[in-house]
């Protein structure tokens, strides 16, 4: 999956301004499979790349925040949907906007603006749920949507909430502090909790004729798009990970859901190079690191992989790693006080 590469350019920008050095970003881009040279150069890049580096940023710099910080800077876009939100005529009609063309740009997520009678929800959805274990991206993109939101406004508004549907722990005093508002964590969606009158609010840079005709190449550009078909490990994983925390789905289950009979599940696995376990096994140790930078307990990353026990998870982590969970030696991430 390809997105721009103006996002790629902003996260270097980001490592360095927050203290990495060139060698250290080197480092990280080459060891998510990609070159400073290509990095400078390219127009599109995988979307997996971009979650990988920003994962990798943070235990480099031992900032568990970083890839908010590097939302909050995120303010200019040159893509079109980028320009139909400055010229549309306030945050709700950019809003609106955002959810029908994002595709364009970003075909990972949904977005979508539901109204209630007290408050606005700004919800991001996945559409390849294997992404949602990227959870630092994840804070990227929404601290990034927030921030684009106030530039197109130019107002420093304060969002009621933003919600993550994945646990931080300890840490989420610091994304409140880096904030400024309340950030929860552990809630059912993802999204940005807005007020009726911040829906409301204009956007200076209002064009009425150049965003008809904008919206007109959107609908253009929407309609050549060609479909691409998911990868069979992005639907798996998918699958997989949206059945989390406490449930691993076996192979039956998975073929159930891609309506295969479980021979040619296994089959296309085994033409594609892997198989099932490998899959719950690779998905299962990303994901365990993931949960120990969070603050997790053994015991409860344990129950969120779907293991019996707190026995079999460390036998599982020595197999990986070949040491145990408590002996495993993750970058200490320091506390955004520092």
């Amino acid at each position: 999956m390809k997105i721009d590469a103006a996002r790629l350019r902003h996260l270097i920008g980001a490592m360095e301004k927050e203290g990495c050095d060139r060698e250290t970003v080197n480092k990280i881009l080459i060891k998510c499979g990609i070159s400073r040279r290509d990095a400078e150069q390219a127009k599109l890049f995988d979307y997996e790349t971009e979650a990988k580096i920003v994962r990798e940023a943070c235990d480099a710099l031992g900032d568990i925040t970083f890839g908010a910080k590097a939302g909050l800077c995120w303010k200019v876009s040159n893509s079109v949907t980028g320009y139909i939100s400055k010229y549309s005529k306030d945050l709700r009609a950019a809003v609106e906007n955002t959810s029908r063309f994002h595709e364009i740009i970003d075909p990972a997520v949904f977005y979508a603006l539901k109204l209630s009678s007290n408050a606005a929800s700004f919800e991001v959805s996945w559409k390849d749920a294997s992404y949602s274990k990227f959870h630092r991206h994840t804070e990227f993109l929404l601290f990034g949507v927030l921030s684009r939101m106030r530039h197109i406004t130019q107002s420093a508004f304060f969002p009621i909430e933003l919600r993550f549907d994945h646990e931080v722990r300890n840490s989420a005093r610091e994304f409140e502090k880096l904030a400024g508002f309340p950030v929860v964590f552990g809630a059912e969606s993802l999204e940005i909790i807005l007020s009726h009158s911040t829906l409301d609010l204009p956007i200076p840079t209002y064009d009425l004729r150049l965003r008809e005709h904008l919206t007109e190449y959107g609908d253009r550009l929407l309609a050549e798009r060609p479909r691409n078909k998911m990868a069979l490990r992005s639907q798996v994983e998918g699958l997989l990970t949206k059945s989390l925390p406490s449930k691993m789905l076996s192979a039956n289950d998975v073929a159930s859901s891609l309506g295969m009979s479980a021979s040619t599940f296994a089959r296309r696995l085994k033409d594609d190079g892997t198989s099932f376990r490998t899959i719950v096994d690779e998905l299962r140790f990303d994901l365990s690191k993931t949960l120990m930078k969070d603050g997790m307990t053994l015991a409860e990353i344990s129950f969120a992989l779907g293991y019996a026990d707190q026995a079999a998870f460390s036998t599982a982590f020595k197999r990986w790693t070949g040491t145990a969970p408590r002996d495993f030696v993750a970058p200490t991430l320091r506390r955004s006080s520092v």
